[in-house]
């Protein structure tokens, strides 16, 4: 059974006329009703034959996550924890914005290879990378969920900052990348869509920059190459000085800007000495950064603390001294550990994430 989910455009116009006997427009047709009316019943295609969605019904299946369980903040984040087809569990995380606009936290694997000792995600270890079926199920099923709100909140933007080093998974990413952006279907314009990487793959940069498909934030949280391996270890195997120049050349439109996510971990990188040495290191790029407060996980073996706001305001004003774009993100969701690395897909509660407020 061929998960149709998980087919490109290309892949189901080939689908349908190599393994069906169909017509090319019949792709067009069909999309439609998988990606634009959000169906999951080939019956509910009216407008295809019905030889045809027998023929479907009989060669493929159209599976969205289950969602196990909802959990609603009380700054209105909403956290799904999802089963993908195998039982595996991620999660997704809407965070609201201005004007009734929410942004979708995706996930981009089941775990994370990349153990960066803040973040809950880390622990969980690495189980496999999900399919583009899987990555854009998420939308799917958060689309169905805002349909039935009464508000009726548009989902705007899209940022891959859940579970999982996307860069790791690129080629999934890419094809999620080219069917979010199909006027056929989710209708996502490449401004829309954000991918984070802490900077593990030049060859994977690379080829996300020339697409041109989405923006680009690095998850930076250190300003030396040192510290980076203390907190980052993995990532940090790329060194810091060879990332930057990399991102020097990151093809980037106009008035577009690398966006630098810099965790403030109280005691470990929140000095004045950091924030200048942050201001040497990001002033090589086009950039702006986003300051993000840690959030305590509650374990008594949690190493890191939130830093004081006296440390926060002084490290986001000496930035701005030095003409370097800062904002202090404020997060959302920790009451349903559904904030910035908090992701840590279980049944039994909590997350992996990004939610931060516009």
């Amino acid at each position: 059974m061929v998960d149709i989910l998980n087919l490109t455009f290309e892949e189901l116009e080939t689908f349908l006329v190599e393994k069906l006997g169909e017509k090319k427009f019949r792709a067009r047709q069909i999309w439609q009703w998988l990606w634009n009316k959000y169906v999951r019943d080939f019956d509910q295609m009216t407008n295809v034959s019905k030889q045809t969605r027998a023929q479907l019904k009989e060669h493929a299946r159209i599976f969205w996550p289950e969602v196990v369980t909802t959990s609603k903040s009380q700054d209105g984040t909403t956290k799904f924890l999802l089963r993908l087809a195998d039982g595996a569990l991620v999660e997704t995380v809407l965070i609201p914005g201005s004007q009734g606009r929410i942004t979708q936290c995706l996930s981009c694997q089941v775990g994370c290879a990349m153990g960066c000792t803040f973040c809950a995600t880390g622990t969980l270890g690495f189980e496999r990378n999900m399919t583009m079926s899987e990555i854009l199920g998420q939308v799917l099923v958060a689309r169905e969920y805002l349909n039935d709100v009464a508000e009726r909140p548009i989902l705007r933007n899209l940022v891959f900052m859940g579970m999982g080093e996307p860069l790791l998974n690129l080629d999934e990413i890419m094809r999620s990348l080219h069917t979010l952006n199909s006027e056929l279907g989710l209708q996502f314009s490449p401004r829309r869509i954000t991918v984070s990487t802490c900077g593990v793959n030049p060859e994977g940069l690379r080829r996300l920059g020339e697409s041109g498909l989405a923006y680009l934030a690095v998850s930076l949280h250190a300003p030396t190459q040192e510290l980076r391996r203390t907190i980052m270890p993995k990532a940090a195997r790329w060194e810091l000085n060879d990332f930057i120049e990399a991102l020097q050349s990151y093809p980037l439109k106009t008035r577009e800007r690398i966006t630098f996510e810099y965790l403030l971990l109280g005691g470990v990188n929140d000095s004045l000495e950091h924030a200048k040495q942050l201001v040497r290191l990001v002033s090589r790029t086009k950039a702006k950064l986003n300051l993000i407060v840690y959030n305590p996980s509650g374990d008594e073996a949690d190493p890191y603390a939130a830093p004081t706001e006296e440390r926060i305001l002084a490290f986001e004003q000496y930035l701005w001294s030095k003409h370097v774009t800062a904002i202090i993100r404020k997060s959302k969701g920790a009451d349903i550990k559904a904030a910035c690395g908090q992701l840590k897909a279980a049944e039994t509660g909590g997350t992996p994430c990004c939610a931060q407020s516009d």
